[in-house]
């Protein structure tokens, strides 16, 4: 017998405008957050058209979550419903993000951007070399743990983060968690590791072990799909860091990447490395606007032919991270920079070979390698910062940051401005800018009517990777 499946389609419907809407998607923390900052409150900051998601529904899409930062809304519908979107007036453009399959129809495991090799062998010790590497120790010494920063994880599933023995410490901090992916199994699935490993460099608490910031509050969102790897996992993404905003949090660390698809039309290229293309870049630039700081993995590709970082580590206004070792020595599979405009790419780097964390399965420490791993140290290295510099703005605290790291005056494409120091960041303290100058290809630091500048290939860029203009 032949049995017949149905192929339902996932589509960006982009609207043209916000007719009818008076919502403002702000809690009233981030309402706060905003006002103490001078953040005004935009079109942005409107939901999308309630008119104009009931219309799609009426046609027999789905909507499966909206974007108010991006106008529109991620629909699973029949491919005939393509034309009757483009047909009303206040759709803009349409965009395919991946093919649906009803059950019965399975895939191939798609190429995933950030693997995770586990080894329950210990090879450094627990956690402490990895946050004295970027000397984060006396920063908790005196009294610096988060505690008053509230970090989101964006990741693919966080196994028994609602149930290990090394997160009931720190569960009275949990804000809650949201799905935005259609996968069947539960965001605590035990498949589900990768965003438990990195949420444990952060927050968890063991005999041996304990996180980078410890006291910070955290909120979890699934964004990633399992079983495929398509730009809806990038709107699924972007959804998250929306509702992170809604939310008023302050970091949001990101262990994925996207470049290459299951369908090689929407791959991406070098060139599109730029922080102007995807809408997950996009996103995460118009995050840092609005005062959040994006913490992302730059990928673990530097030993493949595509050894470039990875979207939306090449936003600006974020820190993208490479992964070093202990001994400070850069880890081969980290991504390279910069990114495809000339912005110096990572930003900074952390511990991601051999990484210490603990392992949702067995409640025990363990080693892994990936830049996912590398990142969340970073962001709970920003949040102890932050803790003990409330009064800063996301911007400044990633300025710091970059400031104290150990290749400030010499970036390059693997370390980026390098290795940074918490508390040095701490205490504004920066290398020396240099006095005389490096060749034109060379990125370097200047100083321009006393404000610093990095200038690439002839072209200048602030420390918020903005053209001068």
């Amino acid at each position: 017998m032949i049995r017949l499946f149905y192929i339902l389609t996932i589509f960006f419907v982009q609207f043209t405008d916000k007719e009818g809407s008076s919502t403002i998607a702000l809690s009233p923390t981030a309402m706060e957050m905003r006002a103490e900052r001078g953040i005004e409150i935009d079109s942005l900051d409107y939901a999308v058209s309630p008119i104009y998601l009931d219309s799609i529904r009426a046609i027999g899409g789905k909507i499966l979550h909206t974007s108010r930062w991006m106008n529109g809304a991620t629909v699973n519908a029949k491919n005939s419903h393509k034309s009757k979107f483009l047909q009303c007036s206040f759709v803009d453009t349409v965009y395919e993000t991946r093919q649906q399959q009803l059950p019965g129809f399975h895939k191939d495991p798609p190429r995933k951007k950030m693997e995770v090799r586990l080894s329950d062998s210990i090879h450094y010790g627990q956690a402490q070399k990895q946050l004295e590497m970027y000397n984060l120790l006396p920063l908790h010494e005196a009294g610096f743990h988060g505690q008053g920063i509230r970090i989101g994880i964006a990741d693919g599933g966080f196994a028994n983060v609602d149930s290990l023995e090394a997160f009931a410490p720190v569960r009275s901090q949990w804000l809650g968690y949201t799905d935005f992916t259609d996968d069947t199994t539960d965001i605590f699935h035990k498949d589900n590791t990768h965003g438990a490993l990195c949420l444990s460099t952060i927050v968890a608490v063991h005999d041996d072990y304990m996180g980078a910031a410890t006291q910070a509050e955290y909120y979890l969102f699934r964004t990633e799909e399992p079983k495929t790897e398509s730009i809806k996992e990038l709107d699924n993404w972007v959804a998250a860091i929306e509702m992170a905003d809604s939310l008023g949090l302050h970091i949001v660390s990101t262990s994925l990447g996207y470049s290459m698809f299951d369908d090689d039309n929407t791959d991406f290229t070098y060139a599109n490395m730029n922080g102007r293309t995807s809408r997950g870049a996009k996103a995460a630039t118009i995050a840092a606007r609005k005062g959040m700081l994006l913490v992302v993995a730059m990928g673990n590709d530097g030993n493949n032919s595509w050894h470039y970082l990875s979207t939306p580590a090449d936003a600006d206004s974020i820190l993208s991270v490479g992964a070093t070792n202990t001994y400070k020595l850069i880890a081969p599979f980290s991504s390279y920079g910069p990114a495809s405009d000339g912005r110096v790419k990572p930003e900074v780097c952390a511990v991601g070979s051999q990484t210490a964390l603990i392992h949702p399965h067995s409640n025990k420490v363990s080693y892994s390698d990936g830049t996912s791993f590398a990142c969340p140290l970073i962001a709970g290295m920003a949040a102890c910062l932050w803790s003990a510099l409330p009064n800063a703005t996301n911007m400044e605290i990633r300025e710091r940051i970059i400031q104290s790291a150990d290749r400030y005056t010499d970036p390059n494409e693997q370390y980026g401005y390098g290795i940074p120091d918490a508390w040095m960041a701490y205490q504004q303290q920066t290398t020396a800018i240099p006095s005389t100058p490096l060749p034109e290809n060379t990125p370097q630091k200047i100083l321009i009517e006393g404000q610093l500048w990095i200038r690439h290939n002839g072209v200048l860029y602030n420390m918020m990777g903005q053209k001068k203009g």
